[in-house]
């Protein structure tokens, strides 16, 4: 997939026979984030309600005709499923829809990460994910990738097909990435072993939730922060000191839903700082509507990496950006989670579920002095516990 500015995608996806149709179209939104941030303009969305998605096509043999139309017509580049894509699905898609590149929401994932790879440690990782994706799907490919190969002879026979080839390629780049991550995983357990006993404390959250600013703000560092989908995807550690309390603080790729498992698996290394922190401040954009579906998919995440036992005070930012419609007091439609105002949150969250957490906005620094003390407070605790003997430090 090479995807360049200035070029256009249509975005589909199907409501399934429970699904909320508001939620699937917020979805779509999110979809088109997705693009936008790999820098494609989004044009259309299109969907069908199905009880689940067609085998060989993913949506039904009319609406694919239709989306093909509108694509030939309006001269589209992308279109965009949110679903990953079976290779058959893919390939039946793109036998109907001819004048445009079909790519489904892993593969647009793994774009935008490519993307944002800086490090070589972040290339291998995504390359990895990338390979991992591609393997399964070789049969609808015709990469030709032993001219990738350098000087390297291939070792098939002449009865050799090209999709042998082709896999046997494929899974020595997989071998070959993973004996070298393997080697930087080493260097990188070295490097956090040799920080002592340092109190270790980790920022997780969904992807543009301003982990990042809050990084910057807590720590006085530079770390890189955009309104865009995964700004950061190294992990950043800095030791910060709360009046004389020192501890680390990690900030990490965040969480998106159906992030591609590729990437889960290639990035478990990298997300050692968390399984290894002592607490996680978990980051949560309170504006977007659906935010507590995001918690969710977060604390999804943190299982699937081993991570969900870890202590957690939740930090509910961008109160700036919070916004609310008026409850109709005679309304016969029941009060929603669009007509709670931030004091209705407030007491959901703090009074009612006795979470620890902090309501703020990192942008406008509002609330910033509490979640220093909360921290100092949380972190004092442990290092005593750690130190009993260094009292003298409070």
């Amino acid at each position: 997939m090479d995807i360049n500015r200035e070029e256009t995608a249509v975005f589909v996806g199907i409501i399934k026979k429970n699904d909320d149709e508001e939620k699937i179209m917020e979805y779509l939104d999110e979809l088109q984030f997705l693009a936008e941030t790999a820098g494609v303009t989004g044009d259309k969305k299109f969907i069908q309600r199905l009880d689940k998605p067609e085998k060989a096509t993913y949506i039904r043999s009319g609406k694919l005709q239709e989306i093909a139309d509108y694509c030939e017509e309006n001269c589209i580049k992308y279109v965009i499923f949110d679903d990953e894509l079976t290779g058959m699905q893919q390939r039946n898609i793109e036998r109907v829809i001819k004048t445009s590149s079909v790519v489904d929401r892993t593969s647009l994932i793994l774009e935008i990460f490519a993307q944002r790879a800086k490090t070589s440690y972040a290339k291998m990782q995504v390359d990895l994910a990338k390979y991992n994706y591609m393997l399964p799907r070789l049969a609808g490919m015709w990469t030709h990738l032993e001219r990738q190969r350098g000087g390297i002879g291939t070792r098939g026979g002449m009865g050799e097909t090209q999709i042998e080839i082709d896999r046997r390629i494929v899974n020595e780049k997989i071998s070959k990435l993973k004996e070298q991550l393997k080697k930087v995983d080493r260097q990188m357990a070295t490097q956090r072993s040799n920080r002592g006993q340092l109190v270790r404390l980790s920022l997780v959250g969904y992807t543009n939730v301003g982990k990042s600013t809050l990084m910057n703000l807590l720590a006085k560092s530079d770390v890189f922060a955009e309104n865009k989908l995964f700004a950061t995807l190294d992990t950043t550690v800095r030791k910060v000191v709360i009046e004389n309390v020192p501890f680390l603080l990690s900030d990490t790729v965040g969480f998106i839903r159906k992030l591609p498992t590729q990437l889960i698996e290639a990035f478990k290394s990298t997300l050692d700082e968390v399984r290894e922190a002592d607490i996680l401040i978990h980051v949560v954009d309170v504006s977007h509507p659906g935010f507590e579906e995001q918690v969710e998919v977060v604390n999804r995440t943190l299982k699937d990496i081993g991570a969900q036992d870890k202590p957690v005070y939740i930090v509910f930012n961008k109160t700036d950006a919070f916004t609310y419609e008026e409850y109709d007091e005679f309304s016969l439609e029941p009060r929603s989670r669009k007509n709670e105002t931030l004091e209705d949150l407030k007491h959901r969250w703090i009074d009612e579920k006795k979470i620890p957490c902090i309501f703020m906005s990192a942008k406008k620094k509002e609330g910033l002095e509490k979640l220093r003390n909360d921290i100092y407070k949380m972190v004092a605790e442990i290092h005593a516990g750690r130190y009993p003997f260094n009292n003298f430090l409070w």
